[in-house]
C-alpha cells in the first residue's frame, strides 16, 4: 500500500477526514455537530464522533484550526490562516490527481 506524501504543513497524515472538517470551517467557524453535518450535506460522507474529535484535536495541535470563545457547552472551531493555507494546497493537489485520472481513463 503507498504511503500519502507529507507537505510542509503535515496536512496529509490526517487524510480524508482532516481535508473535510477544513473544508467545512472554510465558510465560518462551526461545532462538532454543525461540521458533521455539514460535510454529510456536501459529501454524502458522515464522520464518526470519534473520526470528528480525533481530527479536530491533531488540526488544533497542528494550528491549521482554533477553538472560538462560546456561551454555551458547545466548542466551535474555526480555520487559521495556517489552515486555510494547508486547505488549498491539499486540494491543488487533489486536483492534480483527479485531471491525471480523467486525462487517462479517457485513454483506456
Amino acid at each position: 500500500m503507498a504511503r500519502q506524501g507529507r507537505g510542509q504543513d503535515g496536512l496529509a497524515r490526517f487524510g480524508e477526514p482532516g481535508v473535510l472538517v477544513l473544508l467545512s470551517l472554510s465558510d465560518g467557524p462551526k461545532h462538532g455537530y454543525a461540521i458533521t453535518e455539514d460535510v454529510f450535506e456536501q459529501t454524502g460522507i458522515r464522520l464518526g464522533p470519534g473520526t470528528l474529535y480525533g481530527s479536530l484535536t491533531k488540526l488544533a495541535e497542528r494550528g491549521l484550526i482554533a477553538p472560538v470563545e462560546s456561551r454555551d457547552r458547545r466548542r466551535p472551531y474555526q480555520l487559521t490562516s495556517a489552515g486555510r493555507a494547508a486547505l488549498e494546497a491539499q486540494l491543488a493537489s487533489w486536483s492534480r490527481v483527479v485531471e491525471a485520472g480523467k486525462a487517462r481513463l479517457r485513454w483506456a
